[in-house]
């Protein structure tokens, strides 16, 4: 849990920051969107190699790697002094992400089999406290005027010794596994199932979802709401905090209701927060707006991440390839976003979200474990949270 939360917050201080540096470089929507291409096209040149990778090191020795390695990735965005120096910034802050969650991920599925007990969707409650905290330090520091370029390396140097006490603390199961798997990753590669396939589409919204919020959550507060900077953080602040909430329910309400019925409930909600932000007249209807999205999206990723670890096959390479598909949910949104406010506003631009939650939606029934991986972690063992 320390060791997901301690790993988005360097990165979460370089989300309110973006209007200033989008300011400084001198883009519009549409060019602030090619230059943020960089982090997924960098996590998705490096997760083809990142899944065997983990895969014969192993998840804790990722970690050890990948956490420093981010750390020093994510406080190069703020330097970039124009837009191709800002996509490769991020590209690089892209590939080492990936390696580092990957591991992390990695880590949490061979938890779960080795304990019996659900803890995918707690985890993924730290990563939000973390990148929620994270975002609420760098507006903070927006607000004491402390220039991104010093603040980041700051809050990164912060947060490195820990992480790795953290890392270093945890146990050593690299070989847990769910029974039939090749936790080795020796299969031959091949096109992914089709239950990973809808597996991935489910989650495709989901984390397009998530990358909008990332990316244009501040910039719609400044631009639609007309808010200063240290306000303008808030947005995504709200919807980091309700993501959490919804995390750390999550562990239980999939034992309760199961997790396909906890994913439709979700996406219900999610779908009523993108309609809110189309329409929200004021500050206080766009928080409710990115609260109630942040609650929407909360466990689509842990719950498919979990599914996935379910299936025949190495967990680190099935992983990979939702993580691969996840990621083009953030190369795609943030460039449908910005293509379209650059033409008809931010506000109408959003209305993009709504599509793409739907297809979610429909597919929240692909998330039913085989019964074979289900009966590893039963609901009789949850207390993770």
């Amino acid at each position: 849990m320390a060791a997901f939360f301690l790993q988005p917050i360097a990165f979460g201080s370089w989300l309110p920051r973006l209007p200033e540096v989008q300011q400084a470089i001198g883009l519009g929507p549409a060019g602030l969107a090619l230059a943020l291409l960089g982090l997924p096209c960098g996590t998705l040149l490096t997760l083809p190699f990142a899944g065997p990778l983990v895969s014969r090191i192993g998840a804790r020795r990722a970690m050890l790697i990948g956490f420093p390695l981010c750390l020093i990735a994510v406080c190069l965005p703020p330097l970039a002094t124009g837009q191709i120096w800002l996509f490769l910034a991020l590209l690089l802050a892209g590939a080492t992400i990936s390696f580092l969650e990957l591991g992390l991920n990695v880590e949490a599925a061979q938890t779960e089999a080795a304990t019996g007990r659900l803890i995918m969707s707690t985890a993924h409650g730290f990563w939000s406290l973390g990148i929620m905290a994270g975002s609420l330090v760098g507006a903070a520091l927006a607000g004491l005027n402390l220039e991104p370029k010093l603040s980041l390396p700051l809050v990164a140097l912060a947060c490195l010794v820990p992480a790795l006490l953290a890392v270093r603390a945890l146990p050593g199961h690299e070989a847990a596994a769910v029974p039939g798997k090749d936790v080795a990753g020796k299969q031959p590669l091949g096109l992914p199932s089709v239950a990973l396939l809808g597996i991935c589409l489910f989650v495709f919204g989901i984390t397009l979802t998530e990358g909008a919020m990332a990316d244009w959550s501040a910039i719609y507060m400044r631009d639609v709401l007309a808010v200063d900077a240290a306000t303008a953080g808030l947005g995504y602040s709200v919807f980091a905090l309700l993501v959490a909430a919804g995390r750390f329910s999550g562990d239980r309400l999939k034992a309760r209701f199961g997790a396909s019925a906890l994913a439709r409930g979700c996406g219900l909600l999610g779908l009523v927060g993108a309609a809110l932000l189309l329409v929200a007249p004021n500050i206080a209807v766009a928080l409710i707006g990115f609260a109630t999205i942040g609650v929407g999206v909360s466990v689509g990723f842990p719950l498919a991440v979990s599914a996935v670890a379910g299936l025949p096959g190495s967990p680190a390479r099935g992983v990979a390839v939702l993580s691969f598909v996840a990621l083009l949910g953030f190369l795609v949104g943030p460039v449908v976003i910005g293509v379209a406010a650059e033409h008809v506003g931010l506000r109408v631009g959003l209305a993009a979200l709504l599509p793409v939650l739907l297809l979610s939606l429909l597919l929240s029934g692909r998330l039913r474990r085989p019964p074979a991986a289900a009966g590893l972690v039963g609901e009789s063992s949850v207390g993770a949270d």
